[in-house]
């Protein structure tokens, strides 16, 4: 037995129209085509589908069976036919986001507002990459936006650049290095150093600073929320270094100071890594555009608020 689409739509149009005559109308086609798909139909399934008796014309048992069938199916059908549209326009579609970035909810977050804002209809999700590969699973399309500091060569997948950041280090205001105008690697040598759950490649301080120097701190601290890494900061537990845009409002509070790493200041660039084919599509190229600026407007707070 092999039912299509149109074999539903017509014992659905048949019943709600009650003969073959209008439905062949709201189906747009003759009434004896009509006639005949439903004689086709009936001797696939092997039984009367209508009474034909009966005025106005009436489904048999079997044909009420096949009708909510059809009711079932038929708006679902509907409903993918307008998700496929709206796929093809670019107005809908998933946006599953990977972050390699243990930071960037900082700033991630008010960028994915103002895109959900934009595009209500594009399902939006966050999965933190660090628990697994993420850019392996945006060639496996798991994920379609990843964010990572580390751009890598890769068949079928771009890498934007988003912005440039400055880590800063951050202590206590009672700490001995509060004094000093800037930091050292050689600085971290007998220091508890505070860091996120990541590995060590992917910290911007050993990176970027103390690997490439050689050094090793005296211990090492980790901790999943920054809101605690500030706090173990100001108790004098350890030192750390954020992203500029995390530690914009801790420059203006008595407890923290922050220094730049080494005299000249570190620069580190974040990307945003997509499919080839699709870093384009108009909802990618939007949220694409918001991740360069927003976070700006937060580093320019941190910039702004820096003591004179």
């Amino acid at each position: 037995m092999h039912i299509e689409f149109r074999h539903l739509r017509t014992i659905k149009a048949i019943h709600e129209e009650g003969g073959l005559a209008r439905a062949a109308d709201r189906l747009n086609i003759t009434q004896s085509a009509l006639s005949h798909q439903v004689k086709g139909l009936e001797d696939q399934v092997g039984v009367e589908l209508f009474v034909r008796r009966s005025k106005p014309m009436k489904l048999s048992a079997a044909g009420m069976r096949l009708l909510r069938v059809a009711e079932r199916i038929l708006p679902e059908i509907a409903a993918l036919e307008v998700e496929f549209a709206g796929l093809q326009s670019g107005k809908t579609g998933r946006l599953h986001i990977a972050i390699e970035c243990h930071a960037c909810f900082e700033w991630l977050f008010p960028v994915l507002e103002k895109f959900r804002q934009a595009w209500p209809d594009v399902d939006v999700d966050i999965r933190p990459g660090l628990a697994f590969g993420a850019l392996p699973a945006l060639q496996r399309e798991e994920v379609d936006l990843v964010v990572s500091s580390d751009p890598e060569d890769l068949p079928g997948v771009d890498f934007t650049p988003l912005f440039d950041y400055e880590p800063i280090f951050v202590a206590s205001s009672r700490h001995p290095l509060a004094a000093q105008p800037f930091v050292t690697a050689e600085d971290f040598r007998d220091q508890t150093l505070i860091t996120y759950p990541v590995e060590r490649a992917r910290l911007d301080v050993f990176s970027a600073l103390l690997t490439p120097a050689g050094i090793e701190p005296a211990a090492i601290r980790q901790v999943e929320l920054t809101a605690v890494i500030l706090l173990l900061v100001a108790s004098m537990r350890g030192v750390a270094v954020l992203p500029d845009w995390v530690v914009r409002d801790v420059r203006m509070q008595s407890d923290y100071v922050t220094r730049p790493i080494t005299e000249t200041g570190l620069t580190r660039r974040l990307y945003a890594a997509t499919r080839s084919a699709e870093t384009t599509t108009p909802f990618m190229s939007h949220v694409l555009k918001l991740a360069r600026t927003e976070p700006v407007k937060l580093q320019r707070q941190f910039h702004e608020r820096a003591p004179a």
